[in-house]
C-alpha cells in the first residue's frame, strides 16, 4: 500500500482524528470546570485518569457515527497509533515534576507534552494541520508557564477549546476530500 493511501484511509476510517480530539477536548473541559469550581487535585486526577480512556471511548463514538475506527491489515499506519499515543503517559512524570514545583505549571506543562504528541499525527494522517495544533499548544503552553499569570484553570480551558476548533477542522477537512472523491 502506498504511503498517501494509507494516510487517505487512516483519515477516512478516523474522520481526520476528529472523534478522538472532540473526547480529549471533553476531558479537558470537564478537568477545566474541576479546576475552577473543584480543586486542582480533583482536575489532575479527572484529567490524568480519564486519559486512559481516550482510545476506547474514541472508537465508541466512531462506531456510533457509523465510522470503521479501523483499517485494512495491509495499511501499517494503524500501528503508528500506539507509538503515537504511549509517549504521552510516559512524559507525564515530567509534567508532574513541573507541577510539583509549582502547581500552575500543570497545565501549561501538559499542553507542551501534548503538542510535542500531535507531531507524529502530521504523517500518520498526511494533516499539516497538525503542525499548527501542535504550535499552537506548545506556544500556549511556554507563554501560559513562563509569562502570563493566570487562574490555574486557564491552560485547561484553552486546551479543550483548541481541541475542539481542531476536531471541527480536522472533520470538515476529511469530510471535504471525501465529496470531492465521491
Amino acid at each position: 500500500m502506498r504511503i498517501d493511501d494509507a494516510q487517505r484511509e487512516m483519515r477516512t476510517a478516523f474522520l481526520g482524528g476528529f472523534m478522538g480530539q472532540l473526547v480529549s477536548g471533553t476531558l479537558w473541559a470537564v478537568s477545566a470546570a474541576l479546576a475552577t469550581w473543584g480543586t486542582p487535585r480533583q482536575a489532575i486526577i479527572f484529567l490524568v485518569v480519564a486519559g486512559m480512556g481516550i482510545f476506547p471511548l474514541t472508537q465508541i463514538g466512531l462506531r456510533t457515527i457509523g465510522r470503521a475506527g479501523a483499517v485494512g491489515p495491509s495499511n501499517t499506519l494503524y500501528s503508528l497509533g500506539p507509538q503515537v499515543a504511549f509517549p504521552l503517559p510516559l512524559a507525564l512524570p515530567v509534567v508532574g515534576a513541573a507541577a510539583l514545583y509549582r502547581l500552575d505549571w500543570f497545565y501549561p506543562a501538559f499542553m507542551i507534552v501534548l503538542g510535542a504528541h500531535y507531531l507524529p499525527f502530521v504523517f500518520m494522517y498526511g494533516m499539516r494541520m497538525y503542525y499548527a495544533l501542535a504550535a499552537i499548544l506548545w506556544v500556549a503552553g511556554m507563554v501560559l508557564g513562563l509569562w502570563i499569570e493566570a487562574p490555574f484553570a486557564t491552560g485547561a480551558w484553552l486546551t479543550a477549546g483548541i481541541l475542539f476548533v481542531f476536531a471541527v477542522l480536522g472533520r470538515a477537512l476529511t469530510l471535504r476530500e471525501e465529496r470531492v472523491a465521491g
